[in-house]
């Protein structure tokens, strides 16, 4: 849900900034002689209020994401310790080392994905498990780029530009929230169905001579 949410917030963020980047337009046609001051404020102060849900729902989905990801992991040390590159503090600590982070989560997570595929079973293919990673990482990498150059854009031209990339930027964070919610799902899904073939009873082979 909290997923979900971040990407509303963005799709909000698109809207707004698609809106103040006609506005800005409308204005920068006639070198801003006849353009409306009002509108453009207007314009302007909600596409910069829309950035608030987003911070909002992103860090929420983040404190929630990260509980669920230590727990996860935890599940993987019952089913599979072997599997595990990474002791289960790591599920939590690899997210906040600069540069490692763009790395050591996956190798937990990639653990996690092996450990929890049903027992007998081969490895689930892990083409969700490297799309949501990469979602992840390129869509952070792209924002924090996109943020920069509309910040430093100063003639008309710069700050369409960058209008333009912060709203691709919204979307490849909507895509991004999207396979996140999808690996969550399956992973959740994967461990549940372990979980359950652990659970049950395995009936006891007759003696011989025994009939049922």
């Amino acid at each position: 849900m909290l997923l979900g949410a971040v990407a509303a917030a963005d799709a909000v963020s698109i809207a707004a900034g698609i809106h103040a980047r006609h506005v800005f337009a409308e204005g920068a046609a006639d070198d801003f002689l006849r353009y409306d001051e009002a509108a453009l404020d207007r314009a302007d102060m909600l596409y910069r209020f829309s950035g608030s849900p987003q911070m909002m729902t992103f860090l929420a989905a983040a404190v929630v994401f990260l509980v669920w990801f230590r727990r996860v992991r935890l599940n993987a040390e019952v089913f599979d310790a072997r599997a595990q590159p990474m002791r289960p503090g790591w599920s939590i600590g690899a997210w906040f080392i600069p540069v490692a982070n763009f790395f050591l989560p996956y190798r937990v997570a990639s653990g996690i994905w092996t450990a929890s595929t049903p027992a007998g079973r081969p490895v689930a293919s892990r083409a969700l498990l490297n799309a949501w990673w990469a979602g992840l990482i390129g869509s952070r990498l792209f924002g924090v780029w996109a943020e920069r150059r509309y910040a430093a854009a100063e003639e008309v031209d710069e700050v369409l530009d960058g209008f333009g990339l912060v709203i691709a930027a919204d979307v490849l964070d909507i895509a991004a929230a999207v396979l996140a919610i999808l690996f969550v799902r399956r992973l959740t899904a994967m461990q549940g169905e372990r979980a359950a073939r652990r659970a049950t009873p395995v009936a006891p082979m007759p003696a011989a001579g025994q009939t049922g």
